[in-house]
C-alpha cells in the first residue's frame, strides 16, 4: 500500500515525504481559495501556527554559538521591558525548553480556543512581539522557574524579543537573513493577513450553525510572532531540515542537542519530551524521532525527521484537518 492510498480521502492540504532527496509521496488536495475553487499547489504557502517556534530556537542557538548570548543568561540581562511579576532570573535555556514558568498568554491547560484571546483585545493589533505583552506581562508566574515542563507560547515571544534586542533587527528579518535565505526557503516568511503575497492559502473554519466555512482572519494574530505564524511551503520545510542536519545553520553538535530530550517526563508517547524548538518521540529501538508542529483555528501542521531511515515528512492543512492521524499512518507504513 502506498502513502497516498492510506491518506484519508477527506484530507485537504499538502503532504510531502522524502528520503535522501527522493520523493516518496507528493500529495496536493483541497482549495487555497474555497469560494473561487482555486486549488492548492505544491507551491502554495500555508500558515504553520506554532511550528515557527523551531525557527526562533535556531535563531537563539545561532546567537549562542556566535557568543552573543549564553544558555544561562537571564531575562534580567537580556530584556529591556518591565517584567513586573515575572522572575527576572528565568534563563534562555528555560525559555527554550518550556520550563520557565512565565505566564502564558494562551495557556492551553485552561483555554480551549485561541479565538478567546480576542474577545477584549482585537487580533488586528498583533503585528509585533511587543503587541502581545498586554496579554501576559501583568500576570503572575505559573510556577517557579525550572520546576517542570509546560508548553508555553509567551516564552518564545520573549525569545524573539531577545533576538531583536541583541541584533537590533525585527526577529522575522533576522530569521530571513540567517535561516530562510541560507536554506533557500524563498517562499517562507511572516506575512500580515491583510497584506498576503501571492500563492498564500486562506485558512478555513467549519461553522456547524451555518454548515459552511469562514476564514480565520479574525481568529489569529494579524502577523506571526515568536510564538508562531510563519507561512511555509512543504518543499521549503524539507530545505530547512536538510540544511539544519548538514550543519549549515548551527553546528552538528548543537543540532544533536536540539534533537535530544531536554525537558518533559515522557508521560505522553508523542508529546512527552522536548528538545530545543522540537518535540521528541522516545524510540527504544533506535534513535529518537524529532518533529515540530502547529495548530491554530483552520491551521494544522506537522513535520518529522526519522534519523534511523532518513525520512522527512511534512503535512499541512488549511482546513485544520488531522495531520497527526495521517502522520501516524506514515510511521506505521515506513518506520
Amino acid at each position: 500500500m502506498s502513502i497516498k492510498q492510506m491518506i484519508d480521502n477527506g484530507f485537504r492540504g499538502n503532504i510531502y515525504v522524502v528520503r535522501d532527496g527522493k520523493i516518496l509521496c507528493e500529495s496536493v488536495t483541497g482549495f487555497s481559495d474555497l469560494p473561487n475553487e482555486i486549488p492548492n499547489s505544491i507551491e502554495t504557502k500555508f500558515a504553520s501556527a506554532s511550528a515557527g517556534k523551531v525557527f526562533v530556537a535556531v535563531g537563539i542557538l545561532q546567537l549562542i554559538e556566535r557568543g552573543k548570548i549564553r544558555f544561562d543568561d537571564t531575562l534580567r540581562m537580556l530584556s529591556d521591558i518591565p517584567l513586573n511579576n515575572i522572575d527576572k532570573d528565568v534563563t534562555v535555556r528555560q525559555l527554550l525548553t518550556h520550563t520557565s514558568g512565565v505566564p502564558d498568554y494562551f495557556d492551553e491547560s485552561v483555554m480551549d480556543e485561541y479565538e478567546e484571546l480576542w474577545t477584549d483585545y482585537p487580533n488586528y493589533k498583533i503585528r509585533h512581539n511587543n503587541d502581545l505583552l498586554p496579554l501576559f506581562i501583568n500576570k503572575p508566574m505559573m510556577y517557579p522557574k525550572g520546576e517542570k515542563f509546560q508548553y508555553n507560547n509567551s516564552g518564545y515571544v520573549l525569545l524573539a524579543m531577545i533576538i531583536e534586542n541583541v541584533t537590533g533587527m525585527y526577529f522575522d528579518q533576522y530569521l530571513k537573513n540567517n535561516v530562510f535565505d541560507v536554506c533557500g526557503m524563498n517562499s517562507t516568511g511572516y506575512y500580515e493577513l491583510d497584506k498576503l503575497p501571492a500563492k498564500c492559502a486562506n485558512n478555513y473554519i467549519y461553522c456547524n450553525d451555518t454548515n459552511d466555512y469562514r476564514t480565520n482572519i479574525f481568529s489569529v494574530d494579524a502577523k506571526g510572532t515568536g510564538a508562531g505564524g510563519a507561512f511555509i511551503t512543504v518543499r521549503d520545510i524539507v530545505g530547512f531540515w536538510t540544511n539544519l542536519l548538514e550543519g549549515n545553520l548551527i553546528s552538528k553538535a548543537l543540532v544533536s542537542d536540539m534533537l535530544s530530550k531536554q525537558s518533559g517526563d515522557g508521560a505522553d508517547p508523542e508529546e512527552g519530551y522536548y528538545g530545543y524548538g522540537m518535540w521528541i518521540i522516545d524510540n527504544p529501538n533506535g534513535k529518537d524521532l524529532a518533529y515540530f508542529q502547529g495548530c491554530d483555528p483552520g491551521v494544522s501542521f506537522i513535520s518529522e525527521y526519522n534519523p534511523n531511515n532518513g525520512i522527512i515528512s511534512v503535512l499541512v492543512s488549511n482546513y485544520g484537518d488531522n495531520v497527526w492521524r495521517e502522520m501516524r499512518k506514515i510511521r506505521d507504513l515506513l518506520y
